[in-house]
């Protein structure tokens, strides 16, 4: 019998791949894609994308999606809280395992393994400790398409925002920014692929600079926290994306 699994959808790159290596292993059956959403704005956490075209991404897939609804600077008992609630409605349904798209930051593989232990679930890791450079290699390959939708100022330019993940893209980057942006270097939106039965329509809107503030109450608790004592000094290149 297969496992039940949800899985951690991101819409980015990483997730892309981690998803269609699941796929092809029969041990796990998806019930559905979870994904975290800005509840103020109505984007995915981190990346800034619309919900419309997540919910197109998710269509095209062919899963169900479950969108949490997150704030923006949630501190980590309510980000916490609202996973904890669907989690446990999830295993109502049957579903045992979490499936992530993470690389090689053993802190926070750690954190999801601990926090889903506690409510009896299990996490995977179908990318775990591949080298980025070949995951990236494999990535386009596979004929997966990709357009840089977030970069973070302390390692890129707003040059790099708004393209698309190719050679040029790769050999253009600096030698300190990891390939696949594991570090939070930068962000992605999937658009075509293997998983999906059509690629996804969108148009390039505004490219916009963002800088969160630090939050005036202790920083140490919200579930965004860095242990940069100068996160809060660098802001966000964002690239809008438009529905069709």
């Amino acid at each position: 019998m297969k496992k039940k699994a949800i899985f951690n959808w991101s819409s980015g790159k990483d997730s892309a791949l981690a998803l269609y290596k699941t796929l092809l292993n029969p041990e796990f059956e998806i019930s559905c894609l979870l994904t975290s959403v800005n509840q103020q704005f109505q984007r995915i956490s981190m990346h800034g994308v619309r919900v419309e075209l997540l919910e197109k991404q998710a269509k095209s897939i062919g899963l169900p999606l479950e969108i949490m609804q997150i704030p923006e600077m949630p501190t980590m008992e309510v980000y916490e809280s609202v996973m904890q609630t669907t989690l446990e409605k999830l295993k109502i349904q049957g579903v045992t395992h979490s499936i992530f798209g993470d690389i090689f930051l053993e802190d926070l593989r750690k954190y999801r393994e601990d926090k889903l232990a506690t409510m009896g679930f299990e996490g995977v890791f179908p990318l775990w400790k591949v080298p980025t450079h070949d995951l990236i290699q494999e990535f386009i390959g596979l004929g997966f398409k990709t357009i840089v939708v977030c970069v973070n100022e302390r390692f890129l330019d707003k040059s790099f925002v708004g393209r698309i993940i190719d050679q040029d893209f790769i050999n253009d980057l600096p030698e300190n920014v990891d390939v696949c942006g594991e570090n939070g270097e930068f962000h992605t939106f999937t658009f075509d692929g293997p998983i999906f039965s059509k690629p996804i329509d969108f148009e390039i809107g505004e490219i916009v600079y963002r800088k969160y503030e630090k939050p005036k109450e202790d920083s140490s608790n919200t579930a965004c926290d860095s242990d940069a004592t100068d996160a809060f000094e660098y802001g966000f290149w964002y690239c809008d994306l438009l529905e069709q």
